[in-house]
């Protein structure tokens, strides 16, 4: 199918190709040998092309079986010569059609480099919302269910598309050689706040297309296929009926949407695993650039020196020259030594061998480090005993005011949101903590969310009012609206109080 890519004539090929294509946009099918040439200028071919050399080209585009070519009867002819050049017609076939689009995509993708982009999970909540409400609706339209079922698949193709981009031009970054220090700190910094930006709220944005995408599922996936369908209004094809294959298409793109944010088996959503490679590859952009910065901060290296040293002995000019380079690199130098002597100098006698005379002692800083010892004044150790006595203060202060706020906030059982009213700063602050973490979790099967504190001390237990309404929480720095919860607030170990809802 792709034959037409390679050759001497390839760029004749693909031009012609491109011909066909950019006609078919104008809902041209057809061509004959003059429209053929005409269009090549349009698509960027000045080259002149005789007429041997463009029939020839065509016939092989037949041969690959990348065109068809029919007689055109309807036409009036006047001359013989005009016969023979249009007479034949000429038209892109399905597998022609296929190769000129492989074609075009892998260009998309060479010039492509992929986004992380929270946009599109907001369009695919927006898009699951909307389909639940055409779902709700019996007089809605199937052609609106079946457009935005539409605008669904390609948000999520979108989203997978340039996600995989994304990760493959990241991997190649963390694995580029050799890359000049500023570029590297420019794209390593541009990088890292495009993946902290991409982080913030992204486990919101995630649960919030699952909620969705379970909102959906009540409704009936199914239902919503049937009605797509019969938005779509398939045209009849001669090789049996297109819709169980359409549908098949439709369940595979829901499957691959519930993999991504709520998998019915159980596994971990795919969303998390980009939230982990988006965290590992901050990480690791970090770690390369402190290495390249560490490395280039050295003014050199054992590796740098005898690479050097090496270009220097590949370019002595004769053997006398390589000796002397080698006694220069590799022969004895002073010693760090040299300026010991022993403690009696005068019962060493100076014409001794160096070899017969006893040895002198060096220090082990001298030997590790290359730095003689020095004795000093011992440095004054600093009481640290105050500083002790006010954070063990502090921290009893902050566990009094923990614990008090525990006890207001405690319930002998399920109690409103709203029957709080009025709190102490601290208090309200504590409650604040208590319901970002229970709202941060997924919902059990009856809707509650369970959370802890980061001792375990403290338990919350979330729950949806089934008439709704609104909670209004009041502190001396202002006042939080919000919507209204059922809530319990105990320790883990606690035994459970059943106690009557409270309506305050």
């Amino acid at each position: 199918m792709f034959r037409f890519t390679t050759g001497e004539k390839a760029e004749l090929y693909g031009a012609i190709l491109q011909a066909f294509g950019a006609a078919n946009e104008r809902l041209e099918t057809a061509l004959g040998l003059d429209d053929v040439r005409a269009r090549l200028r349009t698509v960027g071919w000045l080259d002149a092309v005789q007429d041997d050399d463009l029939q020839e080209a065509l016939r092989k585009l037949r041969e690959w079986q990348l065109l068809d070519v029919v007689q055109n009867h309807a036409e009036n002819y006047r001359t013989a010569e005009e016969y023979e050049r249009r007479n034949l017609q000429y038209s892109l076939t399905r597998r022609g059609e296929a190769a000129f689009a492989g074609v075009e995509h892998a260009l998309a993708v060479l010039a492509s480099t992929g986004a992380l982009q929270t946009a599109v999970l907001e369009a695919i909540t927006d898009r699951l919302d909307e389909l639940y409400v055409l779902l709700g609706d019996h007089v809605s339209s199937d052609r609106r269910v079946f457009t935005t079922l539409q605008e669904l698949e390609g948000h999520l193709e979108a989203l997978l598309a340039n996600t995989k981009a994304f990760n493959g031009e990241l991997q190649r970054l963390l694995r580029a050689e050799g890359a000049d220090l500023a570029t590297f700190r420019e794209v390593k910094a541009a990088t890292v706040a495009y993946l902290q930006e991409f982080l913030v709220n992204l486990d919101q944005r995630g649960q919030a297309v699952a909620s969705a995408v379970e909102r959906v599922e009540e409704r009936g996936v199914s239902l919503l296929h049937e009605r797509a369908l019969r938005g779509a209004e398939l045209p009849p094809v001669t090789d049996g009926d297109p819709a169980p294959a359409w549908l098949e298409r439709r369940r595979a793109r829901w499957d691959g949407l519930q993999a991504w944010f709520r998998p019915m088996d159980g596994a971990r959503p795919r969303v998390e695993q980009l939230h982990d490679v988006a965290r590992r590859a901050i990480v690791t952009l970090l770690q390369v650039l402190d290495r390249i910065t560490e490395s280039r901060r050295r003014s050199s290296s054992a590796v740098q020196d005898f690479r050097e040293l090496a270009r220097w002995f590949a370019a002595a000019p004769g053997e006398e020259d390589l000796h002397r380079l080698w006694s220069a690199a590799f022969g004895l130098g002073p010693a760090r030594h040299a300026h010991l002597a022993h403690p009696d100098p005068e019962l060493v006698p100076s014409s001794g061998s160096w070899a017969d005379a006893p040895p002198v002692e060096v220090s082990t800083l001298l030997r590790t480090s290359g730095r003689t010892e020095r004795f000093t004044r011992t440095g004054k150790v600093r009481d640290i005993g105050g500083i002790k006595a006010a954070r063990a203060d502090r921290a009893r202060k902050e566990r009094a005011e923990l614990e008090a706020a525990w006890d207001v906030l405690g319930t002998d059982g399920p109690v409103r949101l709203s029957g709080f009213g009025i709190l102490d700063h601290t208090v309200f602050e504590r409650l604040l903590d208590l319901l970002g973490r229970a709202l941060a979790v997924r919902p059990d099967g009856r809707g509650a969310r369970r959370a802890v504190t980061s001792d375990g001390r403290v338990e919350i237990v979330l729950r949806p009012l089934p008439e709704g309404g609104r909670a209004v929480l009041r502190t001396s720095w202002g006042r939080l609206e919000g919507p209204d919860y059922l809530l319990e607030i105990r320790s883990p170990g606690a035994p459970r109080v059943v106690a009557r809802e409270d309506t305050g």
